[in-house]
């Protein structure tokens, strides 16, 4: 007489499923988490390139000697800039929104595209003083 094999090692259907129902119940609550994470970066780092700009004019101000209401070009500040980064090549910022123009004694401001497109992670408090 045959006998039957009971002993299966294996998952069955039910519990297959019922793992990829918790895996995607997880990824559907950790998603948004990190795509508002990732918006809430960039405008962190738009905003340390605004300040870094900031230094850049006032720098090329003071050695130029350029009194207030001067504009600068991007060309201008680059020497005051750190060479080989994104902002240094682009004048762009990680975005691809440009940034300017400048003036002599004023806060370079945050370029209106990005500040719309991170509205919704950077309000206006954010980005103050330079909005």
């Amino acid at each position: 007489m045959k006998r039957l094999v009971t002993n299966r090692g294996g998952f069955t259907l039910v519990e297959i499923m019922i793992v990829v129902a918790i895996i995607a119940l997880l990824a559907s609550i950790s998603v948004p988490g990190f795509l508002r994470a990732r918006k809430r970066s960039q405008a962190t780092h738009i905003l340390n390139d605004l300040r870094i700009l900031d230094g850049a004019i006032d720098q090329y101000a003071i050695e130029t000697n350029k009194s207030t209401g001067m504009n600068p070009t991007f060309t201008d500040l680059k020497v005051y800039l750190k060479k080989g980064g994104k902002l240094y090549n682009t004048a762009k910022d990680i975005l691809g929104n440009d940034y300017g123009p400048f003036t002599v004694d004023s806060l370079p401001k945050v370029p209106t595209t990005s500040f719309n497109s991170l509205s919704d992670v950077a309000p206006n408090t954010f980005w103050s003083p330079y909005n």
